[in-house]
């Protein structure tokens, strides 16, 4: 048990170095993933009379968390792999993949 204390410890030591802004997009990322576990939960519970809607809505939440992981990638400092990415740059393309997105998920719900 003390291992698992440790562990949340270091965790909360660790990510307590985390700059703002990044806790702020994690922040969001959860949102996401709890709004899809609402709309299944909503399923479970109702039924999946509009089906595309249902669809649409579920699946609009996870690309959006993926979406968002992306951006927190990108935005990272610590994160070498994108590190001639402006971050204007890096905001743009989830703005305009979520603008895609969207789109595509208004126009399947019919």
């Amino acid at each position: 048990m003390s291992g698992i204390s440790e562990l949340i410890d270091t965790f909360a030591t660790e990510y307590g170095k985390t700059p703002k802004k990044l806790k702020i997009i994690d922040a969001f990322m959860v949102y996401a993933l709890l709004t899809a576990a609402a709309q299944f939960a909503y399923m479970m519970l109702v039924g999946t009379f509009p089906f595309n809607s249902f669809l649409a809505g579920l699946l609009c939440s996870l690309a959006f968390f993926s979406l968002t992981a992306s951006l927190r990638m990108q935005s990272d400092p610590a994160n070498k792999d994108f590190e001639g990415l402006s971050p204007e740059r890096a905001y743009a393309d989830y703005v305009l993949a979520n603008m895609v997105l969207f789109l595509a998920a208004w126009n399947y719900i019919g």
